[in-house]
């Protein structure tokens, strides 16, 4: 995890990740504090071989200018870009156009191997990493897309709570682990707020990982039922759709920490 803030925390870098499989790596969403998170974990942007975006807030795409600058005329090469069909529009024309545009690069292609997804359709995007976009409610008029990795492992965007879809992903759809974007205080408008997340059956709480929070997130350790926190600059193995490690934190070098789920 690049981090596991808000877009308003300080403490917490942007919800972005790091997935890797097959000795390939994709960066789930860029947010603006991306680059620095990177940085301090020592990964440079020519590490990364894709990147997927679930949506167009700031907090998830920021850093995506200056990811674009390097690997063109740094690295000089063209990662792969998967968003859902429905973002690359606004993405070029309302975030990135006007800092990217200039002679010779007029499109999203010019610095990006553009792949779009369609919704509820499965794509693999590394080796054994397959992803299903499924559109999740946000902020209305707005797309924004959870994300299903090997129809096990339940990664949101941002989202309001959904109790009926969290216990439809487990029974109809054999999800085991979910990491959940929570807004500690209510009321959760455009995010789950963590009263109503301690709503949810105690089974499914037990499959839940707490993450896109506010900085004040320690102030609520040991207050989130049978829930927990995703940890930023950890590494979580996930096998066969369970979180079954976090390995050894590379940012101040710890030892590892074992999270059976």
């Amino acid at each position: 995890m690049l981090g596991t803030g808000s877009a308003f925390a300080k403490t917490f870098y942007n919800n972005n990740a790091l997935l890797e499989a097959g000795g390939r790596t994709l960066m789930l969403d860029c947010g603006i504090t991306a680059p620095r998170a990177l940085y301090e974990l020592g990964k440079g942007f020519d590490e990364i071989d894709a990147i997927l975006i679930s949506h167009i807030h700031a907090d998830h795409v920021g850093g995506l200018e200056e990811f674009a600058f390097q690997m063109k005329f740094i690295y000089r090469r063209k990662p792969v870009l998967y968003a859902a069909d429905t973002l690359l529009v606004p993405l070029w024309e309302n975030s990135l156009r006007g800092g990217l545009e200039q002679d010779g690069c007029h499109t999203l292609e010019d610095y990006f191997e553009v792949r779009p997804l369609t919704e509820g359709v499965k794509t693999e995007l590394l080796p054994g990493i397959e992803a299903e976009l499924l559109r999740t409610s946000h902020i209305p008029n707005k797309p924004s897309y959870s994300i299903l990795f090997n129809d096990r492992f339940f990664y949101t965007a941002d989202m309001t709570f959904d109790g009926e879809l969290l216990e439809r992903m487990v029974k109809e759809r054999g999800v085991t682990a979910i990491f959940h974007d929570c807004q500690l205080h209510p009321p959760g408008v455009v995010h789950a707020d963590l009263a109503r997340l301690l709503t949810l059956p105690e089974e499914l709480q037990r499959i839940i990982y707490l993450m896109h929070y506010g900085d004040d997130q320690p102030d609520f350790v040991g207050r989130t039922g049978r829930m927990r926190f995703v940890e930023q600059h950890k590494i979580y193995a996930i096998e066969h759709g369970t979180v079954v490690s976090a390995a050894e934190n590379r940012y101040d070098g710890k030892e590892s920490v074992r999270k059976d789920a």
